[in-house]
């Protein structure tokens, strides 16, 4: 498989901006959506149950945060603004929290099948049309990987990530608001993690598996 190390800082920003933009607003329209459809519009009165992307960009997180990591590794990371949801709109909060948190990761899983079948076109494209069948390939790499990536590091159970309302969600009551209260926590105990070297294994792993699938799926 053809990789990015061979990209100028342009041409990997070219290749990268649409991938990384889809992947960041389509996760977070998905939390709105399926909190409006459990009584909470929140986002939309605020404007942000949309998929224009400037709505949900946010400086550090969709610009500077993957630009970086496009200059110094192969690895592309970035999130949004989060929607707003009020979990007291809901009937039940706990149970359609759950549904909305999983909505984000559940996206990003159905963007990556599409940045892989586009990658697919390139790969059969590449000798008819080289220029399109490079671009495909190259944007089909990283919007199959940052998909892949921030759908499974949402779905870990750490507060305020997707996945720490799921598993809210099977918790009783109390044992549910004593879990919440590490939420504050959350950030540095990724950036512990991180630190530590235990937060790769925890996506490297997962995201190796799913990427290997989805590829065997779609014939590369």
């Amino acid at each position: 498989m053809i990789g990015l190390s061979e990209l100028t800082l342009i041409q990997k920003i070219a290749v990268g901006a649409l991938p990384v933009i889809f992947a960041i607003t389509v996760h977070e329209f998905a939390h709105g959506w399926v909190a409006s459809k459990f009584g909470d519009q929140s986002a939309k009165m605020l404007g942000r149950l949309t998929l224009n992307p400037i709505k949900h960009i946010d400086p550090i997180g969709t610009i500077l945060v993957p630009i970086v990591l496009l200059m110094f590794t192969g690895f592309v990371f970035g999130w949004a603004k989060p929607v707003p949801v009020n979990a007291n709109n809901f009937k039940s909060p706990s149970k359609d929290m759950a549904w909305v948190a999983i909505a984000g990761p559940v996206s990003n899983f159905l963007m990556a099948i599409i940045w892989a079948i586009l990658l697919k076109i390139g790969v059969i494209l590449q000798t008819s049309t080289p220029e399109i069948g490079q671009f495909l390939i190259y944007s089909g790499i990283i919007g199959v990987s940052i998909n892949l990536i921030l759908a499974i590091l949402n779905l870990l159970p750490i507060p305020p990530l997707d996945g720490s309302h799921i598993a809210s969600a099977f918790l009783s009551k109390r044992m549910a608001w004593q879990f919440n209260r590490i939420a504050p926590y959350g950030f540095f105990i990724l950036i512990a993690l991180m630190l530590t070297g235990l937060l790769s294994p925890l996506i490297i792993g997962p995201f190796e598996w799913v990427k290997s699938l989805l590829f065997s799926l779609v014939g590369l």
